[in-house]
């Protein structure tokens, strides 16, 4: 008899080919051993880490087939939408399939000539009950093709094969496979601890543009290590930028653990200083979100949608410190930066919606308006403020508010700070955060701040739960 402990070490491999990226399609190959008895549930994500809205991945794989050791072929059956399953087995399925993908941005996966860019949610099925097994990917390269690979996934002697440590840990990994060009620098922590930031960027620009653009990064990564005080201590001691900035992108940019996918839908060529307020904005979240990280967005789920009260914090504080430190580290006109910052406050203090909705309703939005898609009309225009404007505002009226109630000795960034050392510091297993916060513990935080819960309690009831 195999035991459960048995079943949670056997690891889940992938083989990951593009024969024909012309077709913007790739085949996988998983294999999974040492299986208990019963029905194995096949699923593909409906959602992605940093998404708050479905995206429905199952809807681009075909060619779904399932055998045993021997090679016979399995029956499977479509249990519904998102789910393949294989009634019977004897321990041990290798499943095959095609998954196409033509979108360029960090939710989806984007396969053509030049590069795979994949996000793993959009690229790779699970089974169901084996998320704490560890998980071994190769990628194959088209023949000939100069790709290389870039990824948080953890390195192994083969070049093409890295290994995550759980099924959070996997999906959470994008991975960039293309003509990429590499920089590094080192960031030295108080404690002595040094870390590597590595920049991968998919790209037509020059030499020149590409080391301005690794300079900016690290003035970004150091200013933002100045709020903090430290960088968080990043799985393998890494942290990786995935650029894709080519005309045929599209714009987005997404946070993961140790690493973020910033893609642009032009090329960085005379515009390496208008791409980096994404790495900024993106940066940021290394502790905000991934870090510090809202209850309610820990664990991940998959199989449907995380709804949060948070984001505002989440979100909304990161595009304030996204743009902030942009100016801080002098890559952007501080004034211009303060003008910006102030005029979308006034754009959201002068919104109707706020008579229908708090900031926590408001946050609690985000799965039916993060690139969600919906046929039917909505009356968001004059109900709902988005949760990034609306949160940057509420950070810029705390900063100025806590600046000045302290004459300049308490800052927002004191905040950030408690933050972290309470909730975002202490270690947890790669793929999961150790103590989540909850919207009494943001408001703990802050009365701790100022020794003065009156304050916080006023803060919170009229501007974040209330409207």
């Amino acid at each position: 008899m195999i035991s459960s402990a048995v079943f949670a070490q056997a690891p889940v491999t992938y083989r990951v080919s593009f024969p024909a990226p012309q077709h913007h399609y790739a085949d996988v190959e998983m294999v999974l051993t040492d299986l208990p008895a019963g029905a194995l549930e096949l699923r593909m994500s409906r959602s992605s880490p940093g998404r708050y809205a479905l995206h429905e991945f199952a809807k681009n794989v075909f060619d779904v087939k399932a055998f045993d050791a021997s090679g016979k072929e399995l029956s499977i059956v479509r249990s519904n939408p998102h789910q393949w399953t294989v009634p019977e087995h004897q321990g041990r399925v290798r499943v095959v399939y095609k998954v196409f993908g033509n979108r360029v941005d960090g939710t989806y996966l984007g396969i053509d000539m030049s590069h795979a860019h994949m996000n793993m949610p959009a690229t790779l099925m699970w089974a169901r009950g084996l998320d704490a097994r560890s998980v071994r990917v190769t990628f194959v390269p088209p023949a000939g093709s100069p790709w290389k690979a870039a990824t948080q996934l953890f390195p192994t002697n083969d070049p093409w094969t890295f290994t995550a440590p759980n099924l959070q840990y996997l999906m959470d990994s994008p991975t960039e496979l293309s003509d990429q060009s590499f920089g590094s620098f080192k960031v030295r922590n108080p404690d002595g601890r040094e870390q590597t930031i590595v920049t991968a960027v998919h790209h037509d620009a020059s030499d020149a543009e590409i080391d301005e653009y690794v300079a900016g990064t690290e003035k970004i990564v150091r200013e933002h290590a100045a709020i903090f005080g430290e960088l968080p201590q990043f799985d393998g001691g890494t942290y990786t930028f995935l650029g894709d900035y080519l005309p045929w992108g599209g714009g987005d940019g997404m946070e993961h653990r140790n690493s973020t996918v910033v893609a642009e839908g032009a090329s960085i060529r005379g515009n390496v200083r208008g791409v980096l307020g994404t790495v900024s904005h993106e940066f940021f979240h290394a502790w905000n979100v991934e870090r510090i990280r809202p209850k309610t967005l820990e664990p991940f789920d998959f199989e449907d949608a995380n709804m949060s009260g948070e984001l505002w914090l989440a979100e909304g504080f990161t595009q304030y410190y996204g743009q902030l430190s942009m100016a801080r580290a002098g890559l952007a006109n501080a004034e211009q930066t303060m003008l910006s910052l102030a005029n979308s406050a006034l754009g959201v203090a002068s919104s109707p919606a706020h008579q229908f909705r708090s900031a926590v309703e408001m946050s609690q939005l985000a799965p039916f308006t993060d690139a969600a898609n919906s046929n039917d009309p909505t009356n968001y225009g004059y109900t709902f403020i988005n949760y990034y404007p609306y949160g940057s505002a509420l950070a810029l009226a705390l900063d100025l508010t806590l600046r000045e109630r302290s004459n300049g000795k308490i800052t927002l960034d004191d905040y950030m700070r408690a933050m972290w050392r309470v909730h975002g510091k202490p270690s947890a297993a790669p793929g999961y955060v150790a103590k989540p916060y909850t919207l009494a513990d943001a408001r703990a935080r802050l009365a701790e701040l100022v020794d003065d819960r009156g304050f916080a309690d006023n803060f919170f009831s009229r501007y974040i739960e209330g409207r």
